[in-house]
Formats: structure tokens, sequence, C-alpha cells
């Protein structure tokens, strides 16, 4: 019951995260939805950090673990946000967009979830 306490407590923190990003970004003047590749980006690079200390020697427990990565960072990733901006600027007939749009959350995302990992290794590996 805690550790599903814990998810609803970090879900809710990184919706409200979410949502103040799309507040502080609403007046980019980005042709693609900034807050949405910016939420998406953090959550790869914290969750790549928290899930890297594991292999690093300093795992978390559990119900920390599952507060940061499935509550937290859960509720700050925006996948389906993404995928509804996405459609839209296809439907807008936006292609070029829609592809860079796709190709900057899957390689800021991905990427700043390896620099996690390693961030969380380096960290650990050299005490």
């Amino acid at each position: 019951m805690l550790n599903l306490l814990a998810i609803l407590l970090g879900g809710a923190l990184g919706a409200g995260a979410r949502y103040g990003l799309g507040r502080l970004l609403a007046q980019t003047a980005w042709p693609i939805p900034a807050s949405t590749l910016l939420s998406n980006a953090l959550a790869g690079l914290i969750i790549g950090f928290v899930l890297g200390l594991e292999p690093a020697g300093h795992s978390l427990n559990e119900r920390t673990k599952l507060f940061l990565t499935t509550g937290l960072m859960g509720g700050l990733s925006t996948f389906s946000a993404f995928s509804w901006e996405t459609l839209g600027l296809l439907q807008d007939g936006k292609v070029a967009w829609a592809a860079g749009n796709m190709a900057l959350n899957l390689v800021l995302s991905l990427g700043l979830c390896a620099v996690g990992m390693g961030v969380a290794r380096a960290m650990y590996n050299s005490q």
C-alpha cells in the first residue's frame, strides 16, 4: 500500500511539474511544443540517473525508486501529449516539423537517459 502511495504522490508532483513547464514555456516561438520536449528530455535524464545508480552499486530502496521512476518521471514524461501534438503537426501539413519533433524527442530522451546513467556510474564508481 505504501508503494502505491509513493507512486501516486510522485505522479501528482510530476504532473504538476509538467503543467508548470507548460505554463513557463507557453510563449516560446518554437514551431514544436517545447514544454513536451523538455519534459521528455528531463524525464529521460532523471530516470537514467536513478536507474544508473544500481549498476554503480548505490541502489535506492524500492519505494524511493517507485516514487522517482513510475511516479515522478511517469507524471513528468508526456508521451501521450507528444503523440497528440505530433499528430496535430501532421494534420496541419507540417510534416518536416513533425519529423523534427519526433527526432528531437527520441534523440534527447534516449541520449539524456544514457547521460543520466553515465553520471550516476561516474559519481559512484570514482569513490
